[in-house]
């Protein structure tokens, strides 16, 4: 009985994952939850078992390939003998395909789309992955940048689907519908030759200048596949929603002199040191509860109102980029229980022992900007969410209570936010909870 292994779903915004290494060849035997590969994607590492006992009779996927949710990436036969099967070498980078398995294989390309003088007023394309439009249509999945120009610019799906995709398996980018939207303007019958395919994470994050040659006094470091991954997140990010930050000032003394006061003691109880993390999801997580708006994301037209609370903790990876785990039902827990739960979710990111879903359903994202002596910031949305809060460092600093100057723990709060759905009205609102949440903590018999 011949098993598919497929890319597994990494998390609710991720689309694909690179293959970074393969543990067994084609003829080798495994055992069932025995790792055989690794994955990365911008949210996470992780190492893939197999769902079954056997001999891997295939590797479909080379290393260094990215690949879309779904796809095979090899074959493992529970019936077959160990070096019953031929090994045969990874494919080397190959395209991944755009439709699931589970789909017939895409048609090719209809002929390009006739001469255009004038924008239609054509219905926008929606957002979520595209759909068959028509017989003979190539299938493929659009990212939230190309479908926002496509809307922006009145291309039917049609018309999107007739434009040849320069990136990894004919993927439509930026670039390819930019050119496409400048033949339609110019009245020619076909867009500009797309240039040679380059990956979709290399054209985010290329530079505009020409590049600079290798010298004495110029060292050339290629990212790595976190990093290229992170890059692209974060362009579509910015491409994709709207960002305004505003910021407030907290006065966080009281919870200061607490945690001063309460360290020694939870850290023999617990094991581990008492952060200020805790409480700042703490005071989020019931400013959420009042302001569900916040707790949302953004699909087309529509609005997801969130039920769960569920908030992502940016952890640094020293020098290695970041990833954001997930405190899943953040309003239920206690400040230990929240403690414990950020605690053990940092450990596992810093020893790379996360799994998918630890950096799954993420509603709303906290940054603690402070923890590299920032004393604020603007954060990038982490999508497809619609606010990030950034904490800068708490700092003593001399401000005027009743008339007096007194030296108090201040820090700034700010919180970029997508202005397509919140606005600046919503932003303060939210901002003035959490601040009073922080100022006015119940903190006597919290730990």
């Amino acid at each position: 009985m011949i098993t598919d292994l497929v890319m597994p779903q990494m998390g609710e915004s991720v689309a694909e994952g690179t293959v970074t290494k393969w543990y067994v060849k084609a003829g080798e035997a495994v055992q069932k939850d025995q790792t055989v590969l690794s994955i990365s994607t911008d949210k996470v590492d992780a190492e893939i078992p197999a769902p079954v006992a056997g001999v891997v009779s295939e590797i479909l996927i080379g290393e260094g390939s990215k690949v879309n949710i779904g796809t095979v990436l090899a074959r493992i036969d529970s019936e077959a003998s160990p070096g019953a099967a031929a090994p045969k070498p990874a494919a080397k980078a190959v395209p991944a395909p755009a439709a699931t398995p589970a789909e017939a294989p895409p048609s090719p390309a209809p002929a390009p789309a006739p001469a255009v003088v004038s924008k239609p007023a054509a219905p926008a394309p929606p957002s979520a992955p595209a759909t068959r439009a028509a017989s003979g249509e190539r299938r493929g999945f659009y990212s939230p940048l190309v479908l926002s120009i496509a809307r922006v610019e009145n291309l039917t799906m049609e018309e999107l689907a007739s434009i040849a995709g320069s990136g990894t398996g004919g993927r439509v980018q930026k670039k390819d519908v930019l050119a496409f939207v400048e033949a339609r303007k110019a009245g020619t019958s076909r867009a500009p030759a797309a240039p040679q395919p380059q990956s979709s994470a290399d054209s985010a994050s290329a530079p505009a200048s020409a590049p600079v040659a290798a010298g004495p006094d110029v060292e050339i470091q290629a990212m790595d596949g976190m990093r290229r991954a992170i890059a692209e997140h974060m362009v579509r990010s910015v491409h994709t929603s709207p960002h305004v930050t505003s910021l407030h000032e907290v006065d966080m003394t009281r919870i200061a002199r607490f945690r001063e006061k309460m360290k020694a003691q939870f850290q023999a109880r617990e094991g581990y040191n008492l952060t200020f993390t805790p409480f700042f999801v703490a005071a989020a997580a019931r400013a959420l509860r009042s302001f569900p708006a916040v707790n949302a994301s953004i699909e087309g037209t529509n609005i997801l109102l969130r039920k769960r609370i569920n908030i992502g903790v940016a952890v640094a990876l020293e020098g290695q980029g970041l990833i954001v785990p997930v405190v899943k039902s953040a309003d239920t827990m206690n400040l230990v229980g929240l403690a414990r739960a950020v605690n053990d979710l940092v450990t596992r990111s810093r020893a790379r022992k996360l799994v998918p879903d630890d950096v799954a359903g993420g509603t709303f994202t906290i940054t603690n900007l402070g923890s590299a002596g920032s004393l604020t910031g603007t954060p990038i949305i982490n999508q497809p969410q619609v606010a990030i809060m950034g904490v800068g460092a708490i700092k003593k600093r001399p401000v005027v209570i009743d008339d007096a100057i007194a030296i108090r723990e201040m820090m700034f709060l700010s919180m970029s936010y997508d202005h397509r759905w919140v606005d600046g009205m919503l932003a303060g609102r939210f901002l003035s909870a959490v601040t009073e949440n922080l100022e006015k903590m119940e903190l006597e018999g919290i730990l």
